[in-house]
């Protein structure tokens, strides 16, 4: 199989599947008790969130683990709303979150919640000034957009908009999952309070986490517990996940030249695609510097990209036609939608992610194929009773 669905999901790097072993085997103690087992997994613990908290720019205490993207969102949105003291509650967020963000507000709608959803323009790009005008005085406690959208790759304004946040007193949080380690954030220059990062998608371990909480914004705690993760996330961590987490981070902002390789293979493929089938569209910014490194989402036109999906994988290359949360299910992608495209032409996105193992051959190899596996689902043979 040649796996193009990192988007999704990213492949464990044998550097972190070490780094994780002994504290699942001889390092195994609880973090919080204080006999020498507990001690290492601790001291193991709190390198980890230093690692972590230098890619950022960001104090370690600042970092709080957790199982992953989703959990960090909801902590975020739900935790903001509690502490607030604001009678009328309002947030700000776009029409392209991922559903983690989209689903919490709904909830949070339901609670009386005011929620405004900025749209974007027909590449996936939140204007900041929508956003700016979509703020209600006295009442807008947070502002929540993507740094980077998980279909399409757009790279969103989110410094710009944080900048806008904090000028009028509202706190900042952006979705990370697609942008760290990718591109560059810096909590402190970026304006952000809150960000959250699942470790799956940067070659880490599925189930871990954490969200950056910028020090002196208040936050009610989503799950209460044992007081760990100063009491604003109960439960015992999970070290193992976490010391993955901390050995991906480290690895992928050390390969230095890693976003210029893939950015410069999606770059290529998407041209030779273009050539050789010239009907096919892309989903997203022209430029290749506006959307993250190594994603792409194009539509051949009149093929559902589910079947188109279903056909690569039995020829041996996993992709997928949106948001993994999503895959199998009929709706169009809402991130197309909100891009103006019709409900029948939001079903035919098909996103191709590489990671940095993707080599030339592997995506000629895709190349190859491609045009001929969409043309045969546009134009299926059709055999008469005769």
């Amino acid at each position: 199989m040649i796996y193009l669905d990192n988007a999704a999901t990213t492949p464990l790097d044998e550097e972190v599947f070490e780094a994780m072993l002994p504290y699942l085997k001889q390092d195994f103690g609880n973090p919080s008790s204080v006999h020498e087992a507990g001690r290492k997994a601790r001291a193991a613990m709190d390198q980890a969130r230093q690692t972590i908290a230098s890619t950022l720019n960001a104090n370690p205490r600042e970092i709080v683990f957790t199982s992953g993207a989703t959990e960090s969102v909801n902590a975020v949105h739900k935790g903001v709303v509690l502490a607030s003291t604001h009678k009328t509650k309002h947030i700000i967020t776009s029409a392209i979150e991922h559903h983690c963000v989209l689903d919490c507000l709904q909830w949070l709608g339901r609670q009386g919640v005011a929620v405004t959803y900025i749209q974007p323009d027909q590449y996936g790009w939140i204007d900041p000034k929508d956003v700016e005008k979509a703020i209600r005085p006295g009442e807008t406690i947070l502002i929540s957009i993507m740094a980077a959208n998980n279909e399409v790759g757009t790279i969103e304004p989110f410094a710009e908009i944080g900048k806008i946040a904090r000028e009028n007193g509202i706190l900042f949080h952006t979705d990370a999952v697609q942008a760290y380690g990718k591109i560059l954030i810096d909590v402190q220059k970026d304006h952000i309070d809150f960000l959250s990062v699942s470790a799956h998608k940067i070659y880490g371990p599925k189930g871990a986490g954490f969200f950056y909480q910028r020090q002196g914004v208040e936050l009610v705690p989503l799950i209460h517990g044992g007081g760990q993760e100063k009491d604003l996330r109960g439960g015992t961590e999970n070290v193992a996940g976490i010391v993955g987490m901390a050995e991906a981070a480290k690895l992928i902002f050390a390969r230095s030249t890693e976003r210029d390789n893939l950015r410069t293979l999606a770059h290529t493929f998407w041209r030779q695609l273009k050539e050789s089938c010239p009907e096919v569209k892309l989903n997203g910014p022209q430029d290749y510097l506006k959307r993250v490194p190594g994603l792409l989402n194009v539509t051949f036109p009149g093929v559902e990209g589910e079947k188109l999906v279903q056909s690569l994988d039995t020829q041996g290359f996993a992709v997928s036609s949106g948001a993994a949360c999503a895959a199998g299910s009929a709706p169009p992608s809402h991130v197309l939608m909100a891009m103006g495209r019709s409900p029948v032409e939001a079903k035919q996105g098909l996103r191709i992610s590489m990671s940095h193992s993707t080599t030339s051959e592997q995506l000629h190899q895709l190349l190859r194929i491609l045009p001929s596996v969409a043309d045969k689902i546009k134009n299926p043979v059709s055999f008469s009773d005769d």
